[in-house]
């Protein structure tokens, strides 16, 4: 009895620590942990690399795919960026498993672990922001020491009753009885991550288990295959209900650790018999713990050449659903604070290009004497409307202040892009358009608006495909000369600090143009040439064109970084 309270006590105490740590290590990291995955993965191999290298630090994989699902559900990374740090947070969280079997097994620190744990607690009472959560992490730190040391001391009773004669035979039978004993002990190092929820733990028990003398080097090498692909039990859990780019990393996640089982187990009668001769001359459990290591090293080193395809693969399993327009404000988002921004600015950028390239195809078509009206465009461009709107409620739910003077200054600009972008939409809605365009003034003013919102469409699909960091830093870009309402405007494929100008120059044209045309219009009420009433109906129309040119204006500017 009081073994297996020694051994379960130790896997609690374990598992604690470990949670207490990874918080404290991620609240050290602070926006750190966020800005290297989001600039690190320009590569797959830069990608699975700093994977490996972030959830080392924070020992948590979990704590670095769920940022990665955040930055990938904004536009921040690709699928198949993330996908790479995600192979890389499998190799990083190995690294626990090198702790447990160079120190924690070894040496009994249960005198200096509780010294620790009393220091790291009162700083975590008493201190404040990083300085608490270094003294959780140190807290967190004694308590798997503590734990270790509990487990070793349950494992040593255990070795008395249970020896590897009685587990499943891996080796020295038959083909047949071989591979029998190497799928049972599979099976149940699956369900201890699944009952444990805790790769890492259940590795944990292996080693101690091994250490003691319990099971042999063979049987412990294929409970860590069974460990290893019980973890994404967890995943497969977490994905339930969740959005689509969660249950796709997921899925990625689930192949990628069955595709290094069987890897594992095709290369078992080969690696067994050299890692038995090894073990002559390197103790069993750093043997473990290396084999834990080349088991995921191996996987990624398979996929990564391969990782289009493989994206490819899981994305046709998992098809996207739901509207195109609103498929970034994914909840995972909120949990970093720049992953929330970046989700808004890709959906404020998609709405605006829906509304911008209906209006263009409308004012396109505008002839004299003809009413022009949104027809079948006008559901696209209430759906934009009802994006802006979730997007808004979206950024309400963001919780806490933007840490960097970066953050606020891409959170403030974001917020200007979001208001420019559902005045737009309220203008648009208002059905500006039901009255003919009769005159020349009239039409130019639409053809100005036609290419304001043709501009200001291909701005927001560049957004839409780009991450943030493509776009400078907010420059100012207004021009000292007088505006021609007549003047040729920019060429199409400029730069888009051209375009912004552009779009600029339309909307200030269009302002020109409105003055004049007002004045001409109502003049012509005197003379006979309009009635009240169609007058102001046409310098109603006028205006709407101006202000639809300067929102899709503002809101574009702020999107790219230009908005000053």
């Amino acid at each position: 009895m009081s073994t297996t309270v020694s051994v379960l006590g130790g896997v609690g105490l374990f598992l604690l620590g470990m949670s207490v740590m990874t918080a404290g290590l991620k609240g050290l990291a602070g926006s750190g942990l966020r800005t290297v995955l989001s600039k690190a993965a320009a590569t797959p191999l830069s990608g699975a690399f700093w994977g490996a290298v972030v959830t080392l630090i924070v020992q948590s994989s979990s704590a670095t795919t769920m940022t990665t699902i955040g930055l990938v559900s904004a536009g921040v990374l690709t699928f198949p960026q993330g996908l790479a740090l995600v192979f890389g947070a499998n190799v990083g969280t190995t690294g626990t498993g090198w702790l447990i079997a160079l120190i924690g097994i070894r040496v009994s620190l249960t005198a200096a672990a509780l010294p620790m744990i009393f220091v790291g607690a009162l700083i975590k009472l008493l201190g404040r922001g990083r300085v608490s959560a270094g003294g959780a992490a140190l807290a967190g730190f004694a308590l798997v020491l503590f734990g270790l040391t509990t487990l070793q001391q349950g494992m040593g009773g255990l070795a008395e009753r249970l020896h590897p004669a009685d587990l499943p035979a891996v080796l020295g039978t038959s083909w047949w009885s071989g591979l029998y004993g190497v799928l049972a002990l599979v099976v149940v190092g699956l369900l201890m991550t699944a009952v444990m929820q805790s790769s890492t733990a259940a590795i944990a028990v292996t080693l101690s288990a091994h250490y003691a003398g319990a099971v042999g080097l063979d049987q412990a090498c294929a409970l860590i295959i069974g460990q290893n692909i019980g973890t994404a039990t967890s995943s497969a859990m977490a994905a339930i209900g969740a959005s689509s780019t969660a249950k796709r990393l997921a899925l990625a996640y689930i192949l990628f650790k069955l595709i290094a089982a069987v890897i594992a187990l095709v290369l078992f009668p080969v690696t067994m018999p050299l890692l038995i001769r090894a073990s002559n001359t390197i103790d069993g459990v750093t043997l473990l713990a290396g084999y834990h290591t080349a088991y995921n090293v191996v996987g990624v080193l398979i996929l990564l050449p391969v990782i289009q395809g493989f994206t490819r693969l899981v994305e046709r399993i998992l098809p996207e659903r739901g509207s195109p327009l609103t498929r970034s404000l994914d909840p995972a988002a909120l949990v970093t604070p720049v992953a929330t921004v970046e989700a808004v600015r890709q959906t404020i950028a998609r709405a605006l290009g829906t509304m911008c390239g209906s209006l263009a195809t409308v004012l396109a078509t505008a002839k004299p004497g003809a009413s022009t009206r949104s027809g079948k465009d006008a559901l696209s461009v209430a759906e934009a409307a009802d994006a802006l709107r979730q997007a808004q409620e979206f950024m309400s739910e963001a919780s806490g202040p933007a840490e960097s003077e970066d953050e606020q200054q891409r959170l403030t600009s974001t917020l200007h892009a979001l208001d420019h972008a559902s005045r737009l939409a309220e203008t648009v809605g208002e059905a500006a358009f039901a009255t003919p365009f009769d005159g020349s003034e009239d039409l130019r003013a639409a053809e100005v608006c036609a290419e304001a919102m043709r501009g200001a469409a291909a701005l927001a699909a560049e957004v839409a495909t780009l991450p943030a960091s493509s776009y400078a830093a907010p420059i100012s870009n207004g021009s000292k000369e007088p505006l021609d309402s007549k003047k040729e405007l920019p060429a199409e494929g400029a730069s888009t600090e051209q375009a912004i100008i552009q779009l600029e120059h339309c909307a200030k044209a269009l302002g020109e143009l409105r003055r004049d045309h007002r004045s001409a219009t109502l003049s012509s009420v005197a003379s006979g040439a309009l009635t009240a009433d169609e007058a102001i109906a046409r310098v109603d129309v006028v205006r709407r064109l101006e202000t639809l040119a300067y929102h899709a204006w503002r809101s574009a500017a702020h999107l790219v970084g230009l908005g000053a």
